[in-house]
């Protein structure tokens, strides 16, 4: 199969191109260099149909309408240069202290006010498996430390599976927290209540109300958050709440670390990762917005599983590393597997 590539358009003085990977199973995957957005995921149904099971828009355009950029969803996009939230926008590397762009309040969420998912992407390659993007984020941008040079990878296997490997190397020691925002939807559309998730943990972070992690962590057993067992995501939650919870991986590289499943269509998920947390959100303060084909998306339409370390980890010294050195290169490495059961 021949790679698709759309020239659509010039943003910030680049080409933004749309790419549609495809495999001989009928999967394809439309992604672009803008934000890294994933567009568009297809795969077969157990009926042989093609389900397309991420949220987003007809056009790359709508992706920077200044009514979409303020609701803040982040829709299929790759995130950076840190991701969930920095608490107060603030930190400290080697003893220097760092304010950061604070775009949540007085914290800074998802790399700030124009953070990885708003730049055009430099396009390195393209086949019709594979495209590697590449952006270096200079020297003080949204208050960061360093140049910083990103390289993101998305690769489509004969599998049904999409994998996504991400690289960054500075030249000044700096926070690094990578993770792609998708939003997921294994029927398609509608409410995702019903889908079956499985995380492989028995902790979350403890977190204030305004979604920063304490420091502390919370076991799930007996508790609304316990997805130790496959179970239905809307089976035990509060619904005016949802869930926008990192949950701490009991295992990384040994199994899935996620695993989701939709009766109807009967398309499975699997999340692998190498990172040691995943922020399960599902999407319970999502506001309408009109998404591809006239569907309209509201709270529920899709669930976000975020694979990456643990929030605000910069400012807790018990918290995994996420200062990343000169000379050292930081990896991520994210993949979706799926599948269909009768």
């Amino acid at each position: 199969m021949k790679l698709t590539s759309t020239l659509v358009c010039r943003h910030q003085g680049a080409d933004v191109f749309c790419f549609t990977l495809s495999n001989e199973k009928g999967m394809h995957v439309t992604l672009s260099n803008y934000g890294g957005i994933i567009q568009s995921i297809q795969v077969p149904d157990k009926t042989g149909n093609l389900i397309d099971v991420v949220l987003g828009f007809d056009t790359i355009q709508e992706y920077w309408l200044a009514e979409y950029v303020q609701k803040k969803a982040y829709v299929g996009s790759v995130i950076g240069r840190y991701a969930n939230r920095i608490a107060n926008g603030k930190f400290a590397v080697d003893g220097k202290s760092y304010q950061v762009s604070t775009n949540a309040g007085k914290h800074q969420l998802h790399g700030g006010n124009s953070g990885f998912d708003k730049k055009v992407w430099e396009v390195l390659s393209s086949s019709n498996r594979e495209v590697v993007l590449q952006y270096l984020s200079k020297n003080g941008e949204e208050g960061f430390p360093g140049n910083v040079l990103v390289q993101i990878r998305f690769k489509l296997a004969e599998t049904n599976e999409l994998s996504i490997a991400m690289t960054a190397q500075t030249d000044q020691a700096t926070p690094i927290n990578l993770t792609h925002h998708g939003y997921f939807n294994l029927e398609g559309s509608g409410h995702i209540g019903a889908q079956v998730l499985q995380i492989a943990s028995n902790h979350i972070l403890k977190q204030d109300a305004d979604f920063v992690p304490s420091g502390e962590l919370k076991a799930v057993e007996g508790t609304a958050h316990d997805f130790t067992k496959p179970k239905a995501i809307a089976a035990d939650w509060d619904a005016s709440v949802g869930y926008d919870q990192t949950f701490i991986l009991d295992a990384v590289h040994q199994k899935a670390a996620a695993t989701v499943y939709a009766p109807q269509s009967g398309i499975c998920m699997k999340l692998f990762t190498n990172q040691p947390t995943v922020h399960f959100y599902s999407a319970t303060f999502l506001t309408d917005m009109k998404g591809k084909n006239g569907v309209q998306y509201g709270p529920c339409s899709g669930f976000c599983l975020e694979d990456q370390i643990h929030p605000d980890s910069v400012n807790h010294a018990h918290f995994p590393n996420t200062i990343l050195p000169p000379g050292e290169t930081y990896t991520h490495e994210t993949r979706y597997v799926f599948s269909v059961r009768a």
